[in-house]
């Protein structure tokens, strides 16, 4: 997962040759990782939370599927499997409160003509200095690495 910063993450821009895929400064960029604070949340139970993640430079939108046992696309895997990404997606989206710093991971994509995190999971941090420590990882891997 690539770190990046709201305002990074909110520049990203689709791939001309592929609309599923997005870059920053001409890098393909497929999963990343973000550090903030819940800001809004809505819920539709047995389909998905929308949340955004706050984290100083900007907000990043987020989705959270949680439609695992009637979705067709879930519906292709093991049981045994959808039954546990299921129990985590609860799981996850429990501890996207308002007012929780948390940490998100998962795959870029697009939605009505914005660029949003399709998560794979949450952690909350109780770490008082996780969000400042993501921005300083951020800011070192954009001069050396991207």
């Amino acid at each position: 997962h690539i770190k990046l910063v709201a305002s990074d993450f909110l520049s990203l821009s689709p791939n001309s040759r592929n609309s599923s895929s997005f870059s920053l400064n001409g890098m393909p960029v497929y999963r990343v990782e973000s550090v903030g604070v819940v800001v809004s949340r809505h819920l539709k139970p047995g389909k998905f939370l929308r949340f955004t993640v706050d984290d100083g430079t900007g907000c990043v939108p987020c989705v959270l599927w949680l439609n695992h046992s009637t979705s067709p696309y879930f519906s292709k895997q093991k049981p045994s499997i959808v039954r546990v990404d299921a129990r985590m997606s609860l799981e996850f989206a429990s501890l996207t409160e308002l007012g929780a710093v948390v940490r998100v991971r998962g795959r870029v994509s697009g939605y009505r003509g914005t660029v949003q995190i399709t998560v794979s999971d949450v952690t909350s941090e109780v770490d008082p200095n996780a969000q400042i420590l993501h921005w300083l990882d951020c800011i070192k891997l954009a001069r050396n690495c991207y």
